[in-house]
């Protein structure tokens, strides 16, 4: 899709995220040779979005840290205990932008903090509008995609296990994809 500027003014009002239709994933090394990915199945969050004027639009991002999901129960068990996500004490994990730039045609940058486990940190996604639509049931959506890449040791994330022929057993840089899908709501 090309942005114009009447399709950027089309993308003014606030937006529920439809978790049904909305993927927020992650993937990190496992053992200096895989990739392991995964995702978080429950959230919600809006967005408010100036198409007039994109800096003046915010989103935030509330995830329950116990809906990690990597396709094995043990890692994910593993993940939701104090090596990693310590959910009983760090129940969610958010973010709440705290800026956006856009950089022409369907491209923007959105700034924000994303806490995890009580630290906050700083972070920069790299944001795509992929399209406005009315769907069957009479909804306005509107779709983004995003990614960032986090130090996890930056959150307090540092269980690890040295390997025998160098290198550790979970990367510290973890790739964070959004996809995602939103209706409006006013």
């Amino acid at each position: 899709m090309s942005t114009t500027t009447t399709t950027l003014q089309q993308t003014t009002g606030t937006w529920a995220i439809d978790p049904s239709h909305t993927r927020v994933g992650f993937s990190a090394k496992h053992a200096m040779v895989a990739t392991v990915r995964g995702q978080f199945n429950e959230f919600d969050g809006t967005l408010s979005l100036d198409g007039s004027a994109p800096e003046q639009s915010s989103a935030e991002l509330t995830i329950k840290a116990s809906s990690i999901s990597t396709g094995s129960d043990d890692r994910d068990n593993h993940l939701r205990s104090g090596d990693f996500l310590d959910i009983e004490t760090y129940p969610e994990l958010t973010f709440r932008s705290t800026g956006v730039r856009y950089e022409g045609g369907d491209d923007f940058v959105m700034t924000g903090d994303l806490t995890i486990r009580g630290t906050s940190r700083p972070v920069e996604l790299k944001v795509d509008l992929e399209g406005l639509a009315s769907d069957p049931f009479g909804n306005e959506r509107i779709g983004f995609s995003g990614e960032t890449t986090i130090s996890r040791k930056d959150f307090g994330l540092t269980w690890n296990v040295a390997l025998e022929a160098g290198g550790v057993l979970v990367s510290d840089k973890v790739k964070i994809t959004l996809d995602v899908s939103a209706i409006k709501q006013s």
